[in-house]
């Protein structure tokens, strides 16, 4: 876990909690070599920052659960794009579309809340064994190329909660399925 805010470490409570060992790798770097997935949870400034202390991740299945709140680089269409840029290996856009602030209550819910993720081939097992490790339903959404997509979605569920006065859960299902 790159990132210990309310992000990184809500989802590292969450991973422990499934039974997943979890390293937790702050603003002054560290080795992830030994790491099975690298899930990156920084502010969108300091993703290159980040990164470039962290050793052992070139190739490494990363996460990107960021989202453009302080902007996005021009040569790069999303901030998974970015991510993956400077990792090299195959990654996937998630945990960016949920409320760390209601994570302890995910398994409280009667349905499984969904979390929508998009990403290479490479790093789908991952992302959807953490997803739904965490407590969420997985909804793939497509290739990287769709990353954009999931960023550019953020004001949506920020109405959704202003909306209900409060963080959300949310639910995508195909018919018969709720």
């Amino acid at each position: 876990m790159v990132g210990r805010g309310n992000v990184g470490g809500g989802l590292a409570r969450l991973f422990r909690d499934a039974g997943h060992d979890v390293d937790e790798i702050g603003k002054d770097g560290g080795d992830v070599s030994a790491a099975d997935a690298l899930v990156v949870a920084l502010p969108s400034d300091a993703i290159a920052d980040g990164l470039g202390k962290v050793s052992g991740a070139d190739g490494k299945a990363t996460i990107d659960a960021t989202n453009p709140l302080a902007g996005r680089p021009e040569n790069h269409d999303s901030l998974a794009e970015w991510a993956k840029s400077i990792t090299g290996g195959p990654t996937a856009k998630a945990f960016n579309l949920n409320f760390a602030r209601i994570y302890d209550k995910v398994r409280e819910q009667r349905t499984m809340p969904s979390m929508p993720w998009c990403g290479d081939d490479g790093a789908r097992d991952v992302t959807e064994q953490l997803i739904r490790d965490a407590g969420y339903e997985p909804v793939y959404c497509g290739g990287l190329d769709k990353a954009r997509a999931l960023e550019d979605a953020l004001p949506f569920v920020f109405a959704a909660m202003q909306g209900a006065g409060e963080p959300v859960f949310y639910r995508i299902a195909k018919p018969g399925e709720l």
